[in-house]
């Protein structure tokens, strides 16, 4: 499967104290604003969602369809046959998209050890 770009997206207690400390480390703010309490950082092709007040644990984040600089990927696997997939596979989903639809869609589920896993298509 084509999952697209991979990124981690951290629920922060402090979006500002985390903001400072990733670019310490090299990141600069790639997309999101403060205001909006969300925050996209990147260094390289390394991408981190800090996401403040927005859920409780961290997530796993896929997005079909672009690339680590959200550019629009010629060929990539729609969320939808990604789920198709999983079902197949007896994957329990927590969210699921809907098949009749096209475009912008996401769904959610657990790995073995409940971490949550966001497939979360932006085109």
């Amino acid at each position: 499967m084509k999952l697209g770009a991979f990124s981690i997206s951290l629920a922060v207690k402090s979006l500002e104290k985390s903001k400072e400390f990733y670019e310490t480390l090299g990141f600069s703010v790639f997309a999101g604003q403060l205001e909006k309490n969300y925050l996209i950082m990147k260094n390289g092709n390394a991408l981190i969602g800090l996401f403040q007040g927005m859920f409780e644990n961290n997530i796993l984040t896929f997005n079909p369809g672009w690339d680590e600089n959200a550019s629009k990927l010629e060929e990539f696997d729609d969320v939808r046959d990604i789920q198709k997939h999983l079902k197949s596979n007896q994957i329990k989903l927590e969210k699921e998209a809907d098949e009749s639809s096209n475009g912008p869609e996401s769904i959610v589920f657990f790995d073995p050890d409940g971490n949550s896993i966001l497939i979360d298509q932006h085109i």
